[in-house]
């Protein structure tokens, strides 16, 4: 009898012994913040390589063509003006690289800040939230259909996700920038948060070199 309780206390000292070494509890995920999820960044899988192509979106002067900017340097960013975090820090170290730019350099440069949010960004917010990064920056947006058609071909995708934030919603999106060349083409896809000399850099890649 001494011995079976002598290999039950074992036993038990060695399920306790396990439990502490390999069970983990999972943790709970907190939103940031305390009332919102973090702000996401959507990796798009892609059949093909994206197309680019011209498009025709709201101004702040009227409808805007891709193409009434041939001659300049487009970058070109997809986001919004309620974004909490990808889009201000995209916009800012755009900011940076255009300041070390010439002038002869910024005449052939053109930022394009697409909205994906027209239901809370109307031209008149985003000519407001664009031009607080630099004076040059345009905001552009329009009809959702259209806009998903156009992130589409750059290769960018958005999703509206409902009641995780204050505001009501946020708006995932793809973060990458994209620069289209003198002719209209897109040739290049930039990561998020690109260092504002690296951008530069990247910038230079197509511009005029005299």
């Amino acid at each position: 009898m001494r011995g079976l309780l002598v290999a039950i206390n074992m036993l038990l000292v060695l399920v306790i012994l396990g439990l502490v070494l390999y069970w983990h509890p999972a943790q709970e995920i907190v939103p940031a913040s305390g009332n919102q999820l973090p702000h996401a960044v959507l990796n798009v899988p892609l059949a093909a390589p994206p197309v680019g192509g011209d498009f025709t979106l709201d101004g702040p002067a009227g409808p805007l063509a891709l193409a009434d900017l041939r001659g300049k340097l487009v970058l070109l960013q997809f986001g919004y003006t309620y974004c909490p975090d990808i889009c201000p820090t995209a916009l800012s170290i755009m900011a940076q690289a255009l300041e070390t730019l010439t002038p002869a350099e910024l005449a052939k440069v053109q930022v394009l800040f697409v909205s994906v949010d027209p239901e809370r960004d109307n031209v008149a917010r985003l000519i407001e939230y664009t031009t607080f990064f630099h004076p040059s920056i345009i905001g552009l947006t329009g009809p959702v259909a259209q806009l998903t058609e156009i992130a589409g071909r750059y290769g960018a995708a958005f999703i509206r996700q409902d009641n995780v934030s204050a505001g009501g919603y946020i708006v995932d999106h793809t973060a990458l920038t994209y620069l289209i060349d003198r002719d209209g083409r897109l040739v290049a896809s930039l990561p998020h948060a690109l260092p504002a000399e690296q951008l530069a850099t990247e910038m230079r890649k197509y511009l005029p070199k005299n």
